[in-house]
């Protein structure tokens, strides 16, 4: 989790089905805390015909398990890259994340459901 530690530029593309791509622009950061690492993101989306919009979530990182930040478990990355998932009834979220090319490294999110279907992929690079 050390390895993830500081700032992190995100580049974000989010493809719904049916609709036009969306972007994400903006920085990551981990900080170390008593807690395991802090991770908060912050920047702009963009999305056709509508305004920018400032976008922001958090998490906390122990080790390679990742939580929400009010403390539900969310899931665990893998640590040589590879996939997992997170089930949110009714909803089904599975990720890939993809660390060949170190320090940068990308995340694609598949999520499907009743009123969900949507990829999200996201590249980090070591601001």
């Amino acid at each position: 989790m050390n390895d993830f530690l500081g700032t992190w530029t995100i580049a974000r593309q989010i493809s719904q089905s049916g609709a036009p791509d969306a972007q994400f622009a903006g920085q990551g950061v981990w900080t170390p805390s008593s807690k395991g690492a802090l991770y908060e993101e912050r920047g702009t989306l963009t999305m056709p015909g509508a305004q920018p919009m400032q976008a922001e979530r958090r998490y906390v990182w122990r080790g390679l398990d990742v939580y929400f930040d009010d403390g539900r478990f969310f899931h665990t990355v893998p640590p040589m890259g590879g996939d997992t998932q997170h089930w949110c009834d009714p909803d089904d979220y599975r990720v890939t994340y993809t660390f060949d090319d170190w320090p940068r490294f990308s995340v694609m999110w598949q999520v499907k459901g009743p009123r969900k279907d949507y990829t999200m992929r996201s590249t980090y690079s070591r601001a």
